[in-house]
């Protein structure tokens, strides 16, 4: 990819438009090229404030009883019987528009969840320092996180898979300090993202391997902490870091 591309190019990429190969590509470029890696983060900076002012809410209990309120005043002595009919049916059909409504926000929210976690990910791997902490070994990335995110937790032993481990750093999801571990598997690199979970914000107890935008994900929450995997592997590869994610307890 050269420098002076066209930026609908860079846009592509971040909307996660572009094929497999093509994302590759780019990703490749952005790690020797630190002017179009500052160009990406700015575009992912770009599109997380606009997810942001794109969130909405559902209608308030004092909402729904000011329509119905009215709907009830305002009905004439002669259509009586009409409004004692329409009334309990508007009822019904804001608890089914408010039932819908939630749950399209809940996808929403899952959704932006995903979208954020893959920023992130991409951010990592365009920055000229993916890693804050370079090791390869657990005993020396767990104790380096201690007094810098506010949890503990275990990484897997890696001596009988294909799986190698990096190195580590500390990452922010809506200003929550979290892990990032970056592994690797025949050389594409792979995320772990530990967060905090407070009362399942993030969405759904446990998915199954998906994909979005060019990566495959994987995510569950355990012990009262959310553990997200992403990267540009098969669903099978993000499965079977997830089982020694999992089995480190």
């Amino acid at each position: 990819m050269a420098c002076d591309s066209p930026p609908e190019r860079m846009d592509a990429y971040v909307d996660g438009e572009l094929s497999a190969s093509e994302a590759a590509s780019v990703r490749d470029h952005l790690r020797t090229c630190p002017s179009c890696a500052s160009d990406a983060l700015s575009r992912l900076q770009l599109r997380r404030k606009v997810a942001d002012a794109g969130v909405r809410y559902p209608p308030t209990s004092e909402l729904r009883n000011k329509i119905v309120s009215q709907y009830s005043t305002r009905a004439r002595p002669r259509r009586l019987q009409w409004a004692i009919l329409t009334v309990p049916a508007l009822v019904v059909l804001l608890v089914i528009l408010s039932a819908n409504f939630f749950v399209a926000r809940q996808r929403m929210r899952e959704q932006r969840f995903l979208g954020e976690v893959a920023d992130l990910h991409i951010a990592a791997l365009a920055s000229a320092s993916p890693v804050d902490v370079l090791s390869t070994d657990q005993h020396t990335v767990k104790p380096w996180f201690e007094g810098r995110i506010p949890f503990t937790f275990n990484l897997p032993d890696l001596q009988a898979s294909d799986f190698t481990l990096r190195g580590g750093r500390v990452t922010y999801l809506e200003q929550s300090p979290g892990a990032q571990l970056i592994y690797q598997l025949r050389k594409h690199n792979l995320s772990v993202f530990i967060f905090q979970d407070r009362a399942g914000e993030f969405g759904k107890t446990i998915f199954e391997p998906v994909e979005f935008q060019t990566f495959h994900m994987e995510t569950w929450s355990e012990h009262g902490l959310r553990f997200t995997i992403v990267g540009d592997v098969n669903s099978a590869d993000i499965h079977a870091l997830s089982e020694l994610v999992r089995g480190a307890g």
